[in-house]
């Protein structure tokens, strides 16, 4: 832990940079550049939409809210998980030229995508605004949940950028394993409603994103008491999983230029 917190700092300018360029990179081609970033979401938001209410009927309230913090989480949790395996063959030209700390790419891409889950909070809570949802103490609740998927991101992202060095089928696997999470996840449905009460627990007590979106929705849109066990079970899932993913980097990083 010690030498990571003195690589953190050592090396956070590089990681700012890095996520900088990284965002600029991917906005520099597009006529609407940074306008995307909201454009996305939206997007998302009125498909999924469309089909709740064309195909499935639903005509639930706050049906905007409902989606944008699904799809808010998801995406975050999803780019980070995805992107992870692959991170070291990425970033090949930097590692074999010089020393950086492996998991300072976790961190670039954490940051990444946290900007753009922070551009889509604000849609969240811009629709609660249109949709006149009372202010509640209880709304506070969304950061620790947002800082809790990002600790949770962090640790698995770091533990399968290193797997994914040694196993390129892994980068197969890991989107197959994400869709089936995403359709457990609850993102565009009630998942205690739909599955029930005995397999709804099991879904969100087994997925992260099922956990932080459906207390998400409690406390924003619904003003309902938070799971404060289960906040603090997936907090130390977290730092388990952090603790072990930076100790695998920091035991194994010179074999990744030799791997890939």
């Amino acid at each position: 832990m010690k030498r990571f917190l003195s690589d953190m700092q050592h090396y956070y300018r590089y990681i700012l940079y890095s996520a900088k360029s990284t965002l600029k990179q991917e906005v520099a081609d597009s006529f609407l550049n940074w306008g995307w970033l909201i454009l996305n979401p939206v997007m998302f938001m009125l498909v999924y939409a469309f089909v709740q209410i064309t195909i499935f009927g639903n005509q639930k309230e706050y049906l905007a809210s409902f989606l944008f913090v699904g799809l808010t989480v998801w995406n975050f949790f999803n780019a980070n998980i995805n992107s992870s395996v692959r991170l070291i063959k990425r970033y090949e030209p930097i590692i074999s030229k010089t020393y950086v700390p492996k998991f300072a790419f976790v961190m670039s891409s954490l940051l990444v995508n946290g900007f753009k889950m922070l551009v889509s909070f604000g849609l969240v809570v811009l629709s609660l605004v249109l949709y006149r949802v009372p202010v509640s103490p209880l709304m506070f609740w969304c950061v620790p949940y947002l800082l809790l998927i990002g600790l949770v991101s962090f640790g698995g992202s770091c533990i399968l950028l290193h797997f994914g060095v040694f196993f390129d089928d892994l980068a197969n696997i890991v989107p197959i394993a994400l869709r089936l999470l995403f359709f457990l996840s609850g993102i565009f449905y009630d998942l205690e409603g739909k599955l029930g009460g005995g397999m709804g627990i099991i879904a969100e007590r087994c997925n992260p994103a099922a956990f932080v979106i459906l207390q998400m929705r409690r406390t924003l849109i619904y003003n309902q008491s938070t799971d404060v066990a289960g906040f603090v079970i997936w907090f130390l899932i977290g730092i388990a999983l952090s603790v072990v993913g930076i100790h695998l980097i920091y035991k194994y990083e010179r074999q990744y230029v030799k791997s890939v």
